[in-house]
């Protein structure tokens, strides 16, 4: 059993002890500790909005939930089944003090999570969430007596609201994809995706739509994280029969990403790069994503004539950054899209308005759209560590080795080698150095990687 407690949420596998999984008291407690929270912060709102997955413990989980809230004096909207950025953009606009995702995102089955917002239906900040678990640490809680408990009613009007909000931006061209009459296919992966990506899908006008593992029964067909070796079943569907393109989403649809009409895939880390590239084209402003994200995104940022930023690894720091540059698009290299005309939150559904409206007025297929951009190949590799070893003493010699070369050091350690890279982190639980390289091909990526790899191991060795 798992039991994971940061900044952005509390998230573990249900069952087990108390304090080892995410047992009944533990949702109570920490959902008791971020009302407390909420309520020092904002004595004067006593508004929260409530969503959650398909998964199979998500009812159990809202029910705790939202009756430990209601305890605190809180008045509760359930949204009911939804989607992560759906609840994200009803907060403010319901004027909430915050609210809370019942998802564990793409972990799958047995696991579950609070995803914790403020006020403006964005995750909250680091600071935050040291105050939130402090406050579960020491158990400081102070429940209302009988007359002053809040009220609950549930709304299922937030995801059509959530759609029209996307239909009403400047660059979602339904009409354009409407002419363009896309045959398409969309696994959700037994989750809320198999509700919102069809509602959108048809907003949009696009009548030709094959449904793939969209029954929301939370048994997800497959493993849930949207990776080329867990879509199989739609591979072989297009394989099997001509469509334009296929649409995968993770169970909470804040990730995004796209299937070819030949069934090869599009690319995780493509995704946002198709987006910004339409944006970019018709917005002024720039672009940010992770360092631990694809090089296509600057080349494609800097072609259109605007900046590229780098944040440290975590929606949080995108969005901060994202804030301070003048971003007018970004996200992350797992299919996380974050347009701030909209929201400031990782939208699948936002996603696919604009991707299809991009790739509507590109007139070709989705295969020649992957084909216009650049080639770059993501490495992922890991090296463990005994706990006697000083990783920031590793880090810090890699950074004096390679000091001629252009480093960042905002998170871990990213050196670059003209339009290669590598990015080394170290893991916050555990003593592992986290090797992420890029490069035009996989085997100049992987061998990237095993350099720094053998780095790292001659120090260690030295020392």
């Amino acid at each position: 059993m798992t039991l994971i407690k940061s900044i952005s949420g509390i998230r573990g596998t249900i069952g087990g002890k108390v304090g080892e999984g995410l047992t009944p008291l533990d949702v109570v407690k920490f959902a008791a500790a971020y009302g407390t929270w909420l309520k020092r912060k904002k004595p004067e709102n006593q508004l929260i909005i409530l969503g959650r997955d398909a998964r199979l413990s998500g009812d159990m989980v809202s029910k705790l939930v939202s009756g430990t809230l209601q305890s605190l004096g809180f008045n509760v909207i359930d949204l009911g089944l939804s989607t992560t950025p759906t609840v994200e953009v009803a907060v403010p606009a319901e004027k909430a003090a915050g609210g809370i995702i019942i998802t564990a995102s793409h972990n799958p089955i047995q696991w579950n999570a609070l995803k914790l917002l403020n006020d403006k239906g964005e995750f909250i900040s680091e600071q935050d969430g040291e105050d939130m678990l402090k406050i579960a640490e020491n158990e400081d809680f102070d429940f209302v007596d009988v007359k002053k408990l809040g009220s609950y009613k549930t709304d299922d009007t937030w995801l059509q609201k959530h759609i029209d909000m996307i239909l009403k931006l400047p660059l979602v061209d339904v009409e354009a994809i409407k002419n363009r009459n896309f045959k398409v296919i969309v696994d959700a992966v037994n989750s809320t995706g198999g509700i919102a990506v069809p509602m959108i899908l048809e907003a949009l006008g696009v009548t030709q739509i094959t449904k793939l593992h969209c029954e929301p029964t939370g048994y997800f067909a497959h493993n849930p994280e949207p990776l080329p070796e867990n879509l199989t079943d739609i591979t072989k569907a297009i394989q099997k029969e001509k469509f334009d393109l296929g649409i995968v989403v993770d169970p909470d649809v804040d990730r995004l990403c796209f299937m070819c009409d030949d069934g090869s895939p599009f690319g995780e880390e493509y995704t946002l790069v198709a987006v910004a590239d339409y944006v970019l084209q018709n917005q002024k402003g720039n672009s940010v994503s992770n360092l631990s994200s694809t090089r296509a995104l600057r080349d494609v940022t800097e072609k259109a004539g605007r900046k590229y930023y780098a944040s440290a690894v975590g929606e949080v720091n995108v969005v901060s950054l994202m804030k301070s540059s003048n971003a007018v698009i970004g996200g992350e290299g797992n299919g996380g899209i974050i347009y701030p005309e909209l929201h400031y939150g990782r939208d699948a559904l936002v996603g696919i308005a604009l991707f299809l409206t991009h790739l509507a007025n590109y007139g070709k297929k989705i295969s020649a759209l992957r084909k216009g951009y650049p080639e770059y190949y993501i490495s992922k590799n890991k090296i463990e560590l005994t706990a006697d070893i000083d990783v920031d003493a590793v880090l810090e010699a890699m950074k004096k080795k390679y000091s001629k070369n252009p480093i960042n050091a905002i998170d871990g350690v990213k050196i670059e080698f003209d339009k290669e890279w590598v990015h080394l982190r170290k893991s916050n639980t555990e003593p592992i150095i986290r090797i992420y390289s890029e490069s035009d091909s996989i085997n100049k990526a992987d061998a990237l990687a095993k350099k720094l790899m053998n780095d790292m191991k001659e120090f260690v060795a030295g020392n």
